[in-house]
Protein backbone atom coordinates (compact mmCIF):
# COMPACT_ATOMS: atom_id res chain seq x y z
CA UNK A 1 0.00 0.00 0.00
CA UNK A 2 1.26 3.45 -0.92
CA UNK A 3 1.68 5.41 2.30
CA UNK A 4 0.88 8.60 0.42
CA UNK A 5 -2.70 7.30 0.18
CA UNK A 6 -2.90 7.13 3.95
CA UNK A 7 -4.28 10.25 5.58
CA UNK A 8 -5.97 11.26 8.84
CA UNK A 9 -9.69 11.63 9.34
CA UNK A 10 -10.98 14.85 7.79
CA UNK A 11 -12.79 17.37 10.02
CA UNK A 12 -15.95 16.81 7.99
CA UNK A 13 -15.86 13.09 8.88
CA UNK A 14 -15.77 13.69 12.67
CA UNK A 15 -18.69 13.18 15.03
CA UNK A 16 -19.35 16.32 17.08
CA UNK A 17 -20.72 14.35 20.02
CA UNK A 18 -17.45 12.40 20.41
CA UNK A 19 -15.43 15.63 20.42
CA UNK A 20 -17.88 17.21 22.87
CA UNK A 21 -17.58 14.22 25.18
CA UNK A 22 -13.79 14.52 25.01
CA UNK A 23 -14.08 18.20 25.88
CA UNK A 24 -16.33 17.38 28.83
CA UNK A 25 -13.85 14.70 29.97
CA UNK A 26 -11.03 17.26 29.86
CA UNK A 27 -12.87 19.40 32.42
CA UNK A 28 -12.87 16.51 34.85
CA UNK A 29 -9.29 15.53 34.05
CA UNK A 30 -8.17 19.06 34.97
CA UNK A 31 -10.25 19.05 38.17
CA UNK A 32 -8.81 15.65 39.13
CA UNK A 33 -5.17 16.47 38.37
CA UNK A 34 -4.74 20.01 39.65
CA UNK A 35 -4.85 19.13 43.38
CA UNK A 36 -1.54 17.34 42.74
CA UNK A 37 -0.13 20.17 40.64
CA UNK A 38 -0.99 22.66 43.39
CA UNK A 39 0.75 20.28 45.83
CA UNK A 40 -2.40 20.27 48.01
CA UNK A 41 -2.50 16.45 47.83
CA UNK A 42 1.00 16.27 49.31
CA UNK A 43 0.27 18.50 52.30
CA UNK A 44 0.28 16.86 55.76
CA UNK A 45 -3.19 16.69 57.33
CA UNK A 46 -2.33 19.26 60.00
CA UNK A 47 -1.07 21.76 57.39
CA UNK A 48 -4.23 21.36 55.26
CA UNK A 49 -6.38 21.75 58.38
CA UNK A 50 -4.62 25.03 59.26
CA UNK A 51 -5.36 26.67 55.90
CA UNK A 52 -7.95 29.51 56.00
CA UNK A 53 -10.12 27.59 53.52
CA UNK A 54 -9.90 24.28 55.43
CA UNK A 55 -13.67 24.07 56.06
CA UNK A 56 -14.71 24.56 52.45
CA UNK A 57 -11.78 22.43 51.30
CA UNK A 58 -13.12 19.43 53.23
CA UNK A 59 -16.49 19.84 51.52
CA UNK A 60 -14.86 20.23 48.08
CA UNK A 61 -12.70 17.17 48.70
CA UNK A 62 -15.77 15.07 49.52
CA UNK A 63 -17.65 16.38 46.46
CA UNK A 64 -14.62 15.71 44.29
CA UNK A 65 -14.70 12.05 45.27
CA UNK A 66 -18.46 11.93 44.64
CA UNK A 67 -18.61 13.63 41.23
CA UNK A 68 -15.07 13.64 39.78
CA UNK A 69 -12.71 10.96 41.07
CA UNK A 70 -12.53 8.11 38.55
CA UNK A 71 -15.62 9.23 36.61
CA UNK A 72 -13.89 11.39 34.01
CA UNK A 73 -10.97 8.99 33.75
CA UNK A 74 -13.64 6.33 32.98
CA UNK A 75 -15.17 8.57 30.31
CA UNK A 76 -11.78 9.45 28.83
CA UNK A 77 -10.83 5.75 28.65
CA UNK A 78 -14.15 4.80 27.05
CA UNK A 79 -13.64 7.50 24.43
CA UNK A 80 -10.15 6.21 23.67
CA UNK A 81 -11.66 2.75 23.20
CA UNK A 82 -14.28 4.19 20.81
CA UNK A 83 -11.58 6.05 18.92
CA UNK A 84 -9.51 2.89 18.68
CA UNK A 85 -12.51 1.03 17.23
CA UNK A 86 -12.64 3.56 14.39
CA UNK A 87 -8.87 3.40 13.84
CA UNK A 88 -8.80 -0.42 13.94
CA UNK A 89 -11.76 -0.60 11.54
CA UNK A 90 -9.87 1.64 9.08
CA UNK A 91 -6.72 -0.42 9.61
CA UNK A 92 -8.58 -3.65 8.77
CA UNK A 93 -9.93 -2.07 5.57
CA UNK A 94 -6.41 -1.04 4.54
CA UNK A 95 -4.95 -4.51 5.08
CA UNK A 96 -1.56 -5.29 6.65
CA UNK A 97 -0.32 -1.77 6.00
CA UNK A 98 -3.17 -0.38 8.06
CA UNK A 99 -2.18 -2.30 11.19
CA UNK A 100 1.43 -1.30 10.69
CA UNK A 101 0.20 2.29 10.77
CA UNK A 102 -1.89 1.56 13.88
CA UNK A 103 1.09 0.23 15.83
CA UNK A 104 3.21 3.11 14.61
CA UNK A 105 0.53 5.45 15.92
CA UNK A 106 0.62 3.72 19.32
CA UNK A 107 4.43 3.85 19.37
CA UNK A 108 4.36 7.62 18.77
CA UNK A 109 1.74 8.03 21.52
CA UNK A 110 3.97 5.97 23.81
CA UNK A 111 6.87 8.32 23.07
CA UNK A 112 4.71 11.39 23.74
CA UNK A 113 3.55 9.85 27.02
CA UNK A 114 7.14 9.06 28.04
CA UNK A 115 8.24 12.66 27.39
CA UNK A 116 5.22 13.91 29.34
CA UNK A 117 5.93 11.54 32.25
CA UNK A 118 9.65 12.22 32.56
CA UNK A 119 9.88 15.91 31.71
CA UNK A 120 6.53 17.56 32.52
CA UNK A 121 4.33 15.61 34.94
CA UNK A 122 4.57 12.23 36.59
CA UNK A 123 0.81 11.65 36.47
CA UNK A 124 0.82 10.76 32.77
CA UNK A 125 -1.79 8.29 31.48
CA UNK A 126 -0.82 8.28 27.78
CA UNK A 127 1.90 5.64 28.13
CA UNK A 128 -0.57 3.21 29.67
CA UNK A 129 -3.15 4.06 26.99
CA UNK A 130 -0.61 3.39 24.24
CA UNK A 131 0.47 0.05 25.75
CA UNK A 132 -3.10 -1.15 26.33
CA UNK A 133 -4.08 0.16 22.90
CA UNK A 134 -1.51 -2.16 21.33
CA UNK A 135 -3.35 -5.12 22.85
CA UNK A 136 -6.81 -4.05 21.64
CA UNK A 137 -6.52 -5.40 18.04
CA UNK A 138 -6.41 -8.91 19.54
CA UNK A 139 -10.12 -8.46 20.35
CA UNK A 140 -11.23 -7.29 16.91
CA UNK A 141 -12.62 -10.71 15.92
CA UNK A 142 -14.41 -11.28 19.24
CA UNK A 143 -18.21 -11.07 19.02
CA UNK A 144 -20.24 -8.40 20.78
CA UNK A 145 -21.27 -10.69 23.64
CA UNK A 146 -17.65 -11.79 24.01
CA UNK A 147 -16.45 -8.19 24.19
CA UNK A 148 -18.89 -7.45 27.03
CA UNK A 149 -17.69 -10.56 28.90
CA UNK A 150 -14.03 -9.57 28.49
CA UNK A 151 -14.79 -6.01 29.60
CA UNK A 152 -16.57 -7.33 32.71
CA UNK A 153 -13.67 -9.68 33.42
CA UNK A 154 -11.05 -6.92 33.37
CA UNK A 155 -13.22 -4.50 35.35
CA UNK A 156 -13.94 -7.12 38.04
CA UNK A 157 -10.35 -8.35 38.21
CA UNK A 158 -9.09 -5.48 40.44
CA UNK A 159 -11.54 -6.54 43.17
CA UNK A 160 -10.10 -10.06 43.13
CA UNK A 161 -6.52 -8.74 43.13
CA UNK A 162 -7.18 -6.31 45.99
CA UNK A 163 -8.90 -9.06 48.00
CA UNK A 164 -5.92 -11.36 47.49
CA UNK A 165 -3.52 -8.56 48.43
CA UNK A 166 -5.48 -7.83 51.62
CA UNK A 167 -5.50 -11.50 52.63
CA UNK A 168 -1.83 -12.17 51.86
CA UNK A 169 -0.35 -8.80 52.74
CA UNK A 170 1.89 -9.06 49.66
CA UNK A 171 2.48 -5.74 47.86
CA UNK A 172 3.46 -6.10 44.22
CA UNK A 173 4.58 -2.48 44.13
CA UNK A 174 7.08 -2.89 47.00
CA UNK A 175 10.15 -3.05 44.69
CA UNK A 176 9.17 0.23 42.98
CA UNK A 177 8.66 1.88 46.38
CA UNK A 178 12.10 0.79 47.57
CA UNK A 179 13.76 2.12 44.40
CA UNK A 180 11.83 5.40 44.72
CA UNK A 181 12.92 6.09 48.29
CA UNK A 182 16.51 5.08 47.53
CA UNK A 183 16.44 7.67 44.73
CA UNK A 184 14.86 10.26 47.06
CA UNK A 185 17.63 9.76 49.62
CA UNK A 186 20.23 10.36 46.90
CA UNK A 187 18.85 13.85 46.21
CA UNK A 188 17.64 14.79 49.70
CA UNK A 189 13.92 14.41 49.00
CA UNK A 190 12.32 13.58 52.36
CA UNK A 191 8.81 13.22 53.78
CA UNK A 192 9.23 16.66 55.36
CA UNK A 193 10.14 18.53 52.15
CA UNK A 194 8.22 16.29 49.71
CA UNK A 195 5.23 18.62 49.49
CA UNK A 196 7.41 21.71 49.04
CA UNK A 197 10.18 20.48 46.71
CA UNK A 198 8.51 21.62 43.49
CA UNK A 199 7.31 24.91 44.98
CA UNK A 200 10.83 25.75 46.16
CA UNK A 201 12.58 24.49 43.00
CA UNK A 202 14.46 27.40 41.41
CA UNK A 203 15.76 25.40 38.44
CA UNK A 204 14.33 22.85 36.03
CA UNK A 205 17.10 20.47 37.16
CA UNK A 206 15.44 20.22 40.60
CA UNK A 207 12.03 19.75 38.98
CA UNK A 208 13.45 16.91 36.88
CA UNK A 209 14.92 15.23 39.96
CA UNK A 210 11.44 15.18 41.48
CA UNK A 211 9.83 13.98 38.25
CA UNK A 212 12.13 10.96 38.09
CA UNK A 213 11.01 9.73 41.50
CA UNK A 214 7.47 10.64 40.47
CA UNK A 215 7.73 8.23 37.54
CA UNK A 216 8.53 5.47 40.03
CA UNK A 217 5.51 6.51 42.10
CA UNK A 218 3.43 6.25 38.93
CA UNK A 219 4.52 2.63 38.53
CA UNK A 220 3.39 2.04 42.12
CA UNK A 221 0.02 3.70 41.40
CA UNK A 222 -0.54 1.57 38.30
CA UNK A 223 0.21 -1.60 40.24
CA UNK A 224 -1.64 -0.78 43.47
CA UNK A 225 -4.58 0.73 41.59
CA UNK A 226 -4.78 -2.10 39.02
CA UNK A 227 -4.88 0.59 36.36
CA UNK A 228 -3.87 -1.71 33.50
CA UNK A 229 -6.87 -3.99 34.15
CA UNK A 230 -9.25 -1.05 34.52
CA UNK A 231 -8.03 0.65 31.34
CA UNK A 232 -8.18 -2.60 29.37
CA UNK A 233 -11.75 -3.23 30.51
CA UNK A 234 -12.86 0.31 29.63
CA UNK A 235 -11.05 0.15 26.28
CA UNK A 236 -12.88 -3.06 25.38
CA UNK A 237 -16.23 -1.59 26.48
CA UNK A 238 -15.47 1.55 24.44
CA UNK A 239 -14.46 -0.69 21.52
CA UNK A 240 -17.85 -2.41 21.77
CA UNK A 241 -19.69 0.95 21.81
CA UNK A 242 -17.60 2.13 18.86
CA UNK A 243 -18.25 -1.04 16.89
CA UNK A 244 -22.01 -0.64 17.41
CA UNK A 245 -21.66 3.06 16.48
CA UNK A 246 -24.04 4.17 19.21
CA UNK A 247 -22.71 7.73 18.83
CA UNK A 248 -23.64 7.82 15.10
CA UNK A 249 -27.36 7.14 15.59
CA UNK A 250 -28.38 8.38 19.01
CA UNK A 251 -32.08 8.27 18.09
CA UNK A 252 -31.95 4.50 17.60
CA UNK A 253 -30.43 4.00 21.05
CA UNK A 254 -32.38 6.69 22.89
CA UNK A 255 -34.19 4.26 25.21
CA UNK A 256 -30.92 2.48 26.06
CA UNK A 257 -29.24 5.79 26.83
CA UNK A 258 -32.16 6.84 29.05
CA UNK A 259 -31.99 3.59 31.02
CA UNK A 260 -28.22 3.84 31.36
CA UNK A 261 -28.41 7.43 32.59
CA UNK A 262 -31.28 6.75 35.00
CA UNK A 263 -29.79 3.57 36.49
CA UNK A 264 -26.26 4.96 36.44
CA UNK A 265 -27.18 8.07 38.42
CA UNK A 266 -29.63 6.25 40.73
CA UNK A 267 -27.03 3.62 41.65
CA UNK A 268 -23.76 5.46 41.06
CA UNK A 269 -24.27 8.74 42.89
CA UNK A 270 -25.48 7.37 46.26
CA UNK A 271 -22.72 4.76 46.21
CA UNK A 272 -20.25 7.47 45.20
CA UNK A 273 -21.11 9.22 48.45
CA UNK A 274 -20.21 6.03 50.33
CA UNK A 275 -17.05 5.72 48.22
CA UNK A 276 -16.18 9.34 49.09
CA UNK A 277 -16.69 8.63 52.79
CA UNK A 278 -14.35 5.64 52.50
CA UNK A 279 -11.72 7.67 50.61
CA UNK A 280 -11.60 10.65 52.96
CA UNK A 281 -11.44 8.36 56.00
CA UNK A 282 -8.58 6.18 54.76
CA UNK A 283 -10.57 3.11 53.64
CA UNK A 284 -11.87 2.07 57.09
CA UNK A 285 -13.65 -0.98 55.65
CA UNK A 286 -10.48 -2.24 54.00
CA UNK A 287 -8.87 -2.00 50.57
CA UNK A 288 -10.95 -4.81 49.08
CA UNK A 289 -14.23 -3.16 50.15
CA UNK A 290 -13.04 0.19 48.81
CA UNK A 291 -12.26 -1.53 45.49
CA UNK A 292 -15.83 -2.87 45.37
CA UNK A 293 -17.17 0.61 46.09
CA UNK A 294 -15.08 1.98 43.22
CA UNK A 295 -16.50 -0.67 40.88
CA UNK A 296 -20.17 -0.10 41.73
CA UNK A 297 -20.02 3.69 41.98
CA UNK A 298 -17.46 5.05 39.52
CA UNK A 299 -18.35 3.05 36.40
CA UNK A 300 -22.15 3.52 36.60
CA UNK A 301 -21.70 7.27 37.14
CA UNK A 302 -19.18 7.58 34.30
CA UNK A 303 -21.54 5.76 31.92
CA UNK A 304 -24.42 7.94 33.15
CA UNK A 305 -22.42 11.10 32.37
CA UNK A 306 -21.81 9.88 28.83
CA UNK A 307 -25.42 8.79 28.27
CA UNK A 308 -26.89 12.02 29.68
CA UNK A 309 -24.67 14.17 27.46
CA UNK A 310 -25.65 12.12 24.40
CA UNK A 311 -29.34 12.65 25.21
CA UNK A 312 -28.85 16.39 25.71
CA UNK A 313 -26.98 16.56 22.42
CA UNK A 314 -29.85 14.76 20.67
CA UNK A 315 -32.34 17.29 22.05
CA UNK A 316 -30.38 20.36 21.00
CA UNK A 317 -27.59 19.70 18.51
CA UNK A 318 -27.44 23.35 17.48
CA UNK A 319 -26.79 24.71 20.98
CA UNK A 320 -23.50 26.63 21.22
CA UNK A 321 -22.37 24.54 24.20
CA UNK A 322 -21.54 21.65 21.86
CA UNK A 323 -19.15 23.63 19.70
CA UNK A 324 -17.66 25.10 22.90
CA UNK A 325 -17.00 21.59 24.23
CA UNK A 326 -16.08 20.02 20.88
CA UNK A 327 -13.27 22.49 20.12
CA UNK A 328 -11.04 21.46 23.06
CA UNK A 329 -12.13 17.86 22.44
CA UNK A 330 -10.76 17.99 18.90
CA UNK A 331 -7.45 19.08 20.42
CA UNK A 332 -7.59 16.64 23.36
CA UNK A 333 -3.90 15.68 23.20
CA UNK A 334 -2.74 19.30 23.03
CA UNK A 335 -5.05 20.34 25.85
CA UNK A 336 -4.19 17.36 28.05
CA UNK A 337 -0.46 18.10 27.79
CA UNK A 338 -1.23 21.83 27.93
CA UNK A 339 -2.95 21.45 31.30
CA UNK A 340 0.28 19.95 32.64
CA UNK A 341 2.45 22.72 31.24
CA UNK A 342 0.17 25.41 32.68
CA UNK A 343 0.07 23.59 36.02
CA UNK A 344 3.87 23.53 36.12
CA UNK A 345 4.07 27.26 35.36
CA UNK A 346 1.43 28.17 37.91
CA UNK A 347 2.47 26.07 40.89
CA UNK A 348 6.17 25.17 40.58
CA UNK A 349 9.08 27.31 41.71
CA UNK A 350 10.29 27.74 38.13
CA UNK A 351 6.98 29.52 37.45
CA UNK A 352 4.73 31.52 39.77
CA UNK A 353 5.40 29.18 42.70
CA UNK A 354 1.80 29.09 43.94
CA UNK A 355 2.12 25.47 45.06
CA UNK A 356 1.37 24.55 48.69
CA UNK A 357 -0.10 28.01 49.27
CA UNK A 358 -3.68 27.59 47.99
CA UNK A 359 -6.47 25.39 49.29
CA UNK A 360 -8.42 22.78 47.38
CA UNK A 361 -11.38 25.05 46.59
CA UNK A 362 -9.09 27.67 45.06
CA UNK A 363 -7.20 24.96 43.20
CA UNK A 364 -10.40 23.68 41.58
CA UNK A 365 -11.46 27.20 40.59
CA UNK A 366 -8.06 27.64 38.93
CA UNK A 367 -8.47 24.28 37.19
CA UNK A 368 -11.86 25.24 35.79
CA UNK A 369 -10.47 28.61 34.68
CA UNK A 370 -7.63 26.85 32.85
CA UNK A 371 -10.14 24.71 30.95
CA UNK A 372 -12.28 27.73 30.03
CA UNK A 373 -9.16 29.43 28.66
CA UNK A 374 -8.26 26.28 26.72
CA UNK A 375 -11.76 26.09 25.24
CA UNK A 376 -11.57 29.71 24.07
CA UNK A 377 -8.10 29.25 22.57
CA UNK A 378 -9.19 26.01 20.90
CA UNK A 379 -12.14 27.75 19.24
CA UNK A 380 -9.86 30.44 17.86
CA UNK A 381 -7.14 28.00 16.79
CA UNK A 382 -9.56 25.73 14.90
CA UNK A 383 -10.93 28.66 12.94
CA UNK A 384 -7.63 28.78 11.11
CA UNK A 385 -6.11 25.30 11.56
CA UNK A 386 -7.26 21.77 10.82
CA UNK A 387 -5.63 20.17 13.87
CA UNK A 388 -4.27 21.08 17.26
CA UNK A 389 -0.49 21.60 17.27
CA UNK A 390 0.36 18.29 18.97
CA UNK A 391 -2.27 16.45 16.92
CA UNK A 392 -0.62 17.85 13.80
CA UNK A 393 2.82 16.63 14.89
CA UNK A 394 1.41 13.26 15.94
CA UNK A 395 -0.26 12.77 12.56
CA UNK A 396 2.87 13.71 10.61
CA UNK A 397 4.92 11.22 12.63
CA UNK A 398 2.21 8.60 12.07
CA UNK A 399 1.95 9.04 8.32
CA UNK A 400 5.58 9.93 7.67
CA UNK A 401 4.74 12.96 5.55
CA UNK A 402 4.11 16.65 5.93
CA UNK A 403 0.48 17.58 6.43
CA UNK A 404 -1.14 20.93 5.84
CA UNK A 405 -1.97 22.67 9.13
CA UNK A 406 -3.81 25.79 7.98
CA UNK A 407 -7.26 25.55 6.43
Amino acid sequence: MNKNNLSPVKPSERYVILDALRGFALIGICLANYPEFSLYTFQPADVAAAMPSAGIDRIVRFLQYVFVDGKFYTLFSLLFGMGFSIIISHAAQRGPGGFKLFYRRMAVLLLIGFIHLMFIWSGDILMLYALMGMVLPLFRHVGDAGLLKWAAFFLLLPVAVDTATSLTGVSLSAPAVRVQWHYCRMYGITEENFGYWLRDADSYREVFQFLVQGALVRVQEFVDGNRYFKVMGLFILGFYIGRRKLYADIAAYKSLLRRTAAIGFAVGLPLSAVYAWSAVNGHPLGTACHSVLYLISVYPTGLAYMSALCLLYFKGKDARIWSWLAAPGRMALTNYIGQSVVGMLLFYGIGLGLGASVGLATTELIAFGVFVLQAALSLVWLKYCQFGPLEWIWRMLNYGKKLKLLK
